[in-house]
């Protein structure tokens, strides 16, 4: 779904060619069906299973945007010489990235390349977030990420996010309070490529496209169940909250669906 930061978050899914306004079909009823057929996001061509939210194999075992160092960025391997595509590692990874933190089911620490601000914060679902430091490249952004792991969380508490039980904190005091302990640990030249942004008024605060957020999650997996339906609560991160589950309408990448809304 394609995303921007209005308030509430204003969504589009992109369908057969075509731009839908997601945020009105809130309280209506909707069916999605998988008709069974995957195409590579990438190459096109139809796969029987999708790796890593669309990918076919042979694609997500040869491109870099699918290697182990995109999930962990601090084994970035450009410099080494090994990179599955040089010239997709250069446009994509050998530029300047942001170190931030965000609130999405707490605290937490990311990165991101800075044009995906504040896309990235969105598709997490985060209620809160701010730029901290930025740094020339993404293996500095890896290893600066892996410092704050000591002392904050990476991850998402996915269905607490979903919940919504999510509590606002003072993002700022967070960084003013951990970047010493994290600094004492970097060596100089990471140091000395960390700029510092933080601000006080840095802090984007964003809202979601919701009539109620449910107490209990389930999910659907269209692999299991090919059809979909129930009315739509809520919009969040890149799940769809109907009234009797949710879809995280990201992991289902290259799946050639019909959907119908009332």
């Amino acid at each position: 779904m394609h995303t921007e930061a209005s308030c509430p978050v204003c969504y589009r899914l992109e369908l057969g060619g075509q731009q839908l306004s997601v945020n009105e079909w809130l309280g209506k009823s909707i069916r999605i069906e998988y008709l069974q057929q995957i195409e590579c996001i990438h190459c096109g061509h139809i796969t029987r299973k999708s790796f890593s939210q669309g990918f076919c194999y042979p694609c997500f075992s040869s491109l870099a945007q699918c290697d182990l160092c995109i999930v962990s960025p601090e084994k970035c391997h450009f410099h080494l010489g090994t990179c599955r595509e040089p010239d997709w590692g250069q446009a994509h990874c050998m530029r300047p990235h942001i170190i931030y933190l965000s609130n999405t089911s707490g605290v937490k620490i990311g990165i991101t390349r800075e044009t995906q601000i504040p896309t990235r914060w969105i598709d997490q679902g985060a209620i809160q977030a701010i730029p901290i430091l930025r740094v020339s490249r993404r293996y500095h952004a890896g290893l600066i990420e892996h410092a704050f792991k000591q002392h904050v969380n990476d991850r998402t508490n996915w269905r607490n996010m979903l919940k919504n039980e999510v509590e606002e904190v003072d993002l700022y005091q967070v960084f003013e309070s951990l970047w010493p302990l994290v600094k004492a640990e970097l060596d100089a030249d990471l140091i000395e490529d960390a700029e510092e942004i933080a601000s006080t008024d840095g802090v984007l605060q964003l809202d979601y496209p919701a009539l109620h957020y449910p107490s209990k999650i389930s999910s659907f997996n269209l692999d299991k169940n090919p059809v979909v339906e129930g009315k739509l609560d809520a919009i969040k991160g890149q799940y769809l909250i109907l009234d009797n589950g949710v879809i995280n309408i990201r992991k289902y990448g290259g799946y050639l669906v019909s959907m119908e809304c009332d």
